[in-house]
């Protein structure tokens, strides 16, 4: 077959194809265009999912008849500085959005720019540009997509249902909108809106919180502690929400660079390694970062799509993210995630429907919560009269002389079932799971003792020997020295059994056979190829289960009371090493709606 040149139309669908994979791939160029067009309001319609019109609507800078006619063009573009592919500073630069959508739709370009007497129009079909006329439009410009990919019917027909294209699109503009809290925002479908979002005000992180609260959820914003950290030049802030708050999917994980919503393997790397030593392998926490690197240092100039991006120091971007997320979290020290008390209250509600009926059938009106704090504190008694008083004091389990207002966790009161430690805080109660607070609280030790001067060992009087298959005790012999510096000392005894002589002393009384079989288990799983230090989490973790407070032990005041010492003074006691909460907090406010008294 004769080589020839391709004609332009042919030319600019199969770029189109590159650019433009579905609406919501036309809806990221357009809107990136706006946004790179100082526009403080963005109002995007889609009907059909996109299939029959894309519409937005900015009021940026706008653009002149000349302009609208070479915008049209490929890679036509104001957005580079000459031929300099690294420096630069805008969403778009590669002039292809707006050629690739005309290309396989209707097109109609209407803008105006501020200072300008009148708007102009441009029309564009399957790649056929019309000249530009007078039109009538407010300062700024509005693109109208109509009938996409009717000149690429192979392409429409891999378009997936309205509601699901509709969602891609929503998602696009939710993800730009976190990027530029200063601008407005709204989504519709022509007849319901899906998304309406105002300017932010204040600082930079108060904008993006309330930006962010806005779009994941306020349980988001009331869950999550800020990120601000920077390394050479390169600045990374945000807000990562705490371990308990987490999901079963990465689907709430959000990243940008220099304001460009990316999809990046390094970032989400980064993410698991900095929540590993709090997760259990198939939760994912929730998050929005931000990355500022100079221009220089990344190349954004990947893929059309521009989702993608390289950096030039991979590794200092991905230690600054660790470093920084990890810091965050130590600094939000014992606390555990707001939801946690609103999953046991939903729970409590589920069978309250009694107080529901009595609530409705009374013909007492509940006064609103702020008013009924107000009525609480005034009918309290007063202090230090000692008076009469209707309360019922019940027996606990000993005096205790320090106030609960005193503590975060309060003073222990006592304890349920062997399991649970009942805490009494100066507005309502807190219920430890023993088992779990303590595990954690053993796990930070240990690391803390591995850092500093190594892992403390007891001898035992009487070495155990455990018996296990030859395989397992051929990896815990292989590992014998690195589980030495972690305080285990074991060696072989025969062909399917090992010796225990030295266990870690911080886990006291523990249950070797037990702790031997799961290690032995876990370095099945581990990589072969990785030293012990670098899984240091998944053994510490194995081994503090073993020597922590099992459920089932009593304890007396004083234990419990140290326990929620401790919690409040070790840092990401709020969870235990797999993600899941260490205590529950429930405001006395709350437990007295549970009764109908509010």
């Amino acid at each position: 077959m004769t080589i020839r040149r391709l004609p332009d139309s042919t030319i600019n669908r199969i770029a189109a194809g590159e650019v433009v994979e579905r609406p919501a791939s036309a809806v990221k160029e357009l809107v990136e265009n706006a946004i790179d067009a100082g526009a403080k309001r963005i109002d995007v319609v889609l009907r059909d999912g996109g299939r029959s019109l894309i519409a937005v609507t900015d009021d940026g800078r706008g653009m002149t008849p000349d302009e609208l006619a070479l915008a049209v063009e490929r890679h036509a573009t104001s957005k580079l500085n000459g031929d300099d592919l690294t420096n630069i500073v805008t969403l778009g630069f590669r002039g292809e959005a707006l050629p690739s959508i005309g290309a396989v739709s209707r097109m109609t370009l209407t803008s105006r720019p501020p200072d300008a007497a009148e708007a102009w129009s441009l029309h564009m079909e399957a790649g056929d540009k019309h000249p530009p006329e007078p039109a009538a439009h407010p300062a700024g410009t509005r693109i109208e997509v109509r009938d996409l990919f009717y000149a690429t019917p192979a392409r429409l027909k891999f378009l997936k249902t309205e509601r699901t294209e509709y969602g891609a699109a929503l998602d696009t503009v939710r993800r730009l909108a976190m990027a530029h809290p200063e601008i407005a925002f709204s989504l519709s479908d022509g007849n319901r809106t899906s998304l309406r979002l105002g300017p932010a005000q204040g600082d930079l992180f108060q904008r993006r919180i309330d930006r962010l609260g806005a779009i994941m959820g306020r349980d988001f914003a009331d869950n999550a502690v800020p990120i601000d950290a920077e390394r050479e030049g390169i600045r990374l802030t945000g807000f990562v929400g705490l371990p308990t708050f987490n999901r079963g999917n990465a689907q709430m994980q959000y990243a940008f660079v220099n304001g460009r919503p990316v999809r990046d393997k390094l970032f989400s790397g980064a993410v698991r390694g900095a929540y590993a030593d709090f997760l259990a392998h198939d939760r994912h926490p929730v998050l929005a970062l931000f990355l500022e690197v100079p221009a220089e240092a990344v190349d954004v100039n990947v893929h059309p799509a521009k989702a993608e991006v390289r950096f030039r120091d991979a590794g200092l971007v991905r230690g600054l993210i660790v470093g920084a997320i990890k810091h965050a979290l130590a600094d939000a020290g014992h606390r555990a995630s707001t939801t946690v008390s609103q999953a046991a209250l939903g729970a409590f509600a589920a069978h309250s429907g009694a107080i529901a009926g009595y609530r409705a059938s009374s013909a007492y009106a509940y006064p609103q919560r702020g008013l009924a704090e107000q009525a609480a504190a005034y009918q309290a008694p007063l202090p230090e009269t000692g008076g009469p008083s209707a309360r019922v004091d019940m027996p606990g389990p000993a005096a205790m002389p320090e106030p609960a207002r005193d503590y975060p966790l309060g003073v222990a009161r006592g304890q349920l079932h062997g399991t649970y430690v009942i805490a009494q805080t100066d507005d309502g109660i807190v219920v430890v799971d023993q088992h779990a607070a303590h595990e954690r609280l053993v796990y930070e030790r240990m690391k803390t003792q591995l850092a500093d001067t190594g892992v403390a060992r007891q001898m035992l009087l009487l070495p155990e020997v455990v018996e296990l298959d030859e395989p397992a005790v051929a990896r815990l012999v292989d590992r014998a020295e690195e589980l030495a510096e972690l305080g285990l000392a074991l060696e072989s005894f025969g062909p399917g059994a090992v010796v225990v002589r030295e266990t870690p002393a911080l886990l006291g009384d523990c249950d070797i056979g037990g702790l031997v079989r799961d290690l032995a288990d876990d370095l099945a799983e581990l990589d072969q190829t990785l030293a012990l230090k670098e899984r240091m989490e998944a053994v510490c973790s194995t081994m503090a289960c073993h020597g922590s407070v099992r459920a089932g032990r009593r304890l007396n005041v004083e234990e419990m009371n140290a326990l929620l010492r401790q919690m409040e003074a070790t840092p990401h006691s709020g969870q235990c090493n797999h993600g899941r909460p260490t205590y529950v907090e429930l405001k006395l406010a709350d437990i007295e709606r549970l009764f109908g008294r509010r």
